[in-house]
């Protein structure tokens, strides 16, 4: 990835944006192909800041070589308000299954990530019969807000992170006054601001060549095989009815 104008970054200094080396931070035995990023945003407003940061996200993680994919939370039911085979709970743990690192993007409202944020990742399971969709995962996390700096959204989601066993990268970006940081055209503007969106971004990719073709060695846990041997001896040693 070379040319920043190719992958529409008007606002990007080429000289400063370096491809990132992934032969430098991967397992010699993991995977090659290009790292799976899923962004999820917290607005369904037609002009949602939080959408158009995660958009901005995703130009920049596709010029570091990722392949992105994002989900549209509208339709999404409330937790526990549908089936699991609900077609926008089904695209959204596909989604989840698919990524091996995402990008959550929130609006600050009332001192909190926004209950649409929320709802999607209630709807993604901790584990999902053998499988945990999201452990040893990596995760950025990202806030816009109307007013001043605040870092309340990424701090709860860096909990939610935690809880759902994702490797969630130290840095993270808080876009205060987001009218302000955005054109007419939806395109963020030159500032501190997103050039710490585009160091979180470099981050992110960093820590997902050099976790992905490791994370079952990392989230392997004594107490998980104590379990699974119990288990296993129960099964082994059940009497024949």
């Amino acid at each position: 990835m070379t040319n920043p104008v190719s992958f529409d970054l008007p606002n990007i200094d080429l000289a400063q944006l370096q491809p990132i080396d992934g032969e430098a931070l991967a397992d010699a035995k993991g995977p090659t192909h290009p790292p799976r990023i899923l962004t999820l945003y917290g607005s369904i407003r037609e002009r949602s800041y939080s959408r158009l940061l995660s958009e901005e996200a995703g130009r920049l993680l596709r010029w570091f070589g990722c392949e992105v994919r994002t989900f549209d939370p509208r339709g999404l039911p409330l937790p526990d308000g549908a089936e699991p085979d609900h077609p926008k709970v089904k695209e959204l743990r596909d989604l989840a299954d698919w990524a091996e690192g995402m990008v959550w993007v929130s609006p600050e409202r009332h001192g909190a990530m926004t209950g649409i944020m929320k709802a999607q990742i209630d709807w993604i399971p901790l584990s999902l019969g053998a499988k945990r969709p999201t452990q040893g995962k990596t995760l950025a996390v990202m806030e816009v807000s109307g007013g001043s700096q605040s870092f309340n959204a990424v701090n709860q989601m860096r909990i939610l992170g935690r809880w759902m066993r994702m490797v969630t990268i130290p840095n993270q970006s808080s876009v205060p006054k987001a009218f302000l940081e955005f054109d007419d055209a939806g395109r963020m503007k030159p500032s501190s601001y997103y050039s710490r969106v585009v160091d979180v971004c470099e981050e992110l990719v960093k820590f997902t060549w050099l976790v992905r073709g490791r994370s079952a060695y990392l989230t392997d846990r004594y107490s998980e095989r104590v379990e699974s041997a119990a288990e296993l001896s129960k099964r082994v040693n059940q009497r024949v009815i």
